[in-house]
């Protein structure tokens, strides 16, 4: 099964009301975008979908991120359509990850897990 990296478009409150996010993007200087940086199996709509709904699976495990759940706003596919899906588990993590630190260096504000 196929993995696919996606990012997320924050609302910029994010920064400034979670100190998490806000402590994780010291680099953040405002003028760029609050991002998510996620995997899935699915596609990226789908997990949005997840995301925004609080999604739980069968066993009852919040699959969604809290600050997707609350300050995600949309999808976006520039910053990501460039990323061939990968086999793996073990690679989409390494690479959510490289996207992100990638981001970060361009300045924007980052969150993944």
């Amino acid at each position: 099964m196929p993995y696919q990296i996606y990012v997320i478009e924050l609302s910029k409150r994010v920064f400034t009301e979670n100190a998490k996010f806000r402590n994780a993007n010291p680099q953040f200087n405002g003028v760029l975008q609050c991002l998510y940086v996620g995997m899935t199996s699915k596609t990226p709509k789908e997990r949005f979908t997840q995301h925004k709904t609080g999604f739980r699976n069968k066993k009852g495990h919040k699959l969604s991120s809290n600050i997707v759940e609350k300050y995600g706003m949309y999808l976006r596919p520039s910053l990501y359509n460039h990323i061939a899906p990968v086999k793996t588990r073990a690679e989409a993590l390494k690479m959510e990850e490289a996207l992100a630190l990638d981001l970060r260096r361009q300045r924007y504000a980052v969150w993944f897990n």
